[in-house]
């Protein structure tokens, strides 16, 4: 199991790896590594079209950057899911608005109202636009690949 710090609603660290569009890994100060689910999204998986691009995307927007994780909660990984910051920058929504990635509306109550808001603006702005995943006319969203019980490759 991976332990939070005590009393933190915050993890800062460098970004180590990048999973896939949505899973990246942060290294603490303390050198302890902490996979993190980027709330609020859900990026296509690396078997389905746009999987490799959204990996790629998140990569250059993370890797070996120096990262703020604001801490939503765990998931049964586990992993610990949260809004990532870099410089500022809302990743999670910047993902959306290049077509990397859906608006997990599953999980919208955990989020403030107004990020909830952004992020399904942001999504309609790439669907109406065709950017990147919805350059497809009807693209699987990623809960509904893995009930199909494809795997990553």
């Amino acid at each position: 199991m991976l332990a939070l710090p005590a009393h933190a609603d915050v993890i800062t660290g460098r970004v180590v790896a990048v999973a896939d569009g949505d899973t990246i890994t942060v290294r603490d100060a303390a050198h302890k590594d902490y996979k993190v689910r980027l709330s609020g999204i859900d990026a296509p998986e690396k078997a389905q079209p746009f999987g490799a691009a959204a990996k790629k995307s998140l990569s250059s927007l993370v890797s070996g950057k120096e990262v703020t994780v604001d801490l939503i909660r765990r998931d049964y990984y586990p992993h610990v899911v949260g809004r990532v910051l870099v410089y500022g920058l809302d990743v999670n929504l910047v993902q959306i608005e290049r077509g990397m990635a859906w608006f997990f509306r599953h999980y919208q109550n955990e989020h403030p109202t107004e990020d909830s808001e952004k992020y399904m603006q942001a999504q309609n702005v790439a669907e109406n636009k065709r950017i990147g995943l919805w350059a497809d006319k009807n693209p699987t969203p990623p809960w509904e690949f893995r009930k199909q019980g494809r795997l990553n490759p």
